[in-house]
């Protein structure tokens, strides 16, 4: 919780001073009021706004019994609430968790995920969610993702009024919408590599291995989903979340944006350490 609260104030820190570079005392105003609008909101719906972007699909035991069961049979393990299940219609395979605490959570995986896999690769990757839930990572990765893609549109924002400006005055523009707009993006991506860190995957992985007691059903999920993710990207994937799924959803396309925003370790050393907690007998 503390990390959340820290994020949710660099973030308004972030807005107020864009809001003041755009508009003065008003625009900071106007910022200030706006992330405490954007915190409130993030807070309670950032998880229905991403399960609504990529169209989620809510299941149950009767509809998809053999998904309900494994999330209820990890849930069961892992001494956890019974997240709500939801299935994306989405060929690529992937899989993320979401909500504000493991009483409100949800994971989510692609009909792709589980056409590919088998059923107890499936297990691996839901035990991977289901440690995400666990460890809290959920709520802070729903919250980086709205308040990312909010900075992103001030970014756009500034470079049109900039380029408006530039139109009207038929000179070089106003230098200050071009920093803010130079600037905005890679300050989006910081915001959630300082809040996801790569480490939470490491920790998700032992987490989904240890609940398995089968670190090999994870790692041969891994392998299927990153070969598959080389060649076919996500549709409707966005660099904003992204860093919510298992894999990185862009694959190797749009490798100069998306690095921006990699906060995912390698698939091959997440592998390596598997292996070594298989090997150690840990």
């Amino acid at each position: 919780m503390t990390r959340t609260v820290v994020l949710m104030s660099v973030l308004m820190l972030i807005f107020v001073w864009i809001g003041n570079m755009l508009g003065g005392m008003e625009g900071m105003k106007m910022a200030f009021f706006a992330a405490c609008g954007m915190n409130f909101f993030s807070y309670f719906f950032s998880d229905k706004l991403v399960l609504a972007h990529y169209k989620a699909k809510e299941v149950t035991a009767a509809t998809e019994p053999q998904l309900y069961e494994i999330v209820a049979r990890l849930a069961q393990k892992a001494n956890l609430p019974m997240p709500k299940v939801y299935i994306i219609p989405e060929s690529v395979p992937n899989a993320f968790a979401t909500g504000r605490n493991p009483k409100h959570a949800a994971v989510a995986a692609t009909q792709g995920l589980l056409q590919l896999l088998t059923p107890q690769e499936v297990e691996g990757v839901l035990a991977h969610e289901m440690s995400h839930v666990r460890h809290y990572d959920i709520l802070i990765g729903s919250v980086a993702a709205v308040f990312a893609g909010a900075i992103a549109m001030l970014g756009n924002m500034a470079r049109t009024v900039g380029a408006a400006n530039d139109n009207r005055s038929q000179n070089r523009g106003n230098p200050l919408f071009t920093l803010i707009a130079v600037i905005v993006m890679p300050i989006a991506a910081g915001i959630i590599q300082m809040a996801i860190s790569r480490t939470r995957e490491y920790k998700a992985d032992e987490g989904a291995a240890r609940l398995t007691e089968h670190p090999e059903w994870l790692m041969s999920a891994l392998f299927k989903l990153d070969n598959y993710a080389k060649n076919y990207p996500m549709r409707g994937a966005n660099a904003q979340t992204a860093h919510m799924f298992i894999v990185n959803p862009f694959g190797n396309f749009r490798q100069t944006f998306s690095s921006l925003f990699a906060t995912h370790p390698s698939t091959a050393d997440r592998i390596a350490a598997l292996q070594k907690m298989q090997i150690s007998g840990r």
